[in-house]
């Protein structure tokens, strides 16, 4: 059996958001989620560490750093909000 794209598409939003839910803790009146929500964007040999919570990014990185950058931001936000520190 062949799922269309619009199938795919659907498996995938509710996996995230299963993923969302098992992954953050979200409190009465909390800003943002625990812990931040944190993507790495692969650029070639660059990257970019974006914080969705924070709304801010690390601009243009070398990919390991910017993939660093984005496990230690996970780290210090899990049960507190602190914001993303750009490069």
């Amino acid at each position: 059996m062949e799922l269309g794209t619009s199938t795919l598409a659907d498996v995938a939003a509710c996996t995230m958001a299963a993923v969302h839910r098992r992954d953050h803790e979200h409190r009465v009146g909390a800003d943002s989620c625990h812990p931040h929500v944190v993507e790495v964007v692969h650029l070639g040999a660059r990257a970019v560490c974006v914080c969705h919570d924070c709304r801010l990014d690390s601009g243009f990185l070398p990919r390991r750093e910017a993939e660093m950058m984005a496990a230690g931001h996970r780290d210090v936000t899990r049960d507190v909000s602190v914001r993303l520190c750009s490069a």
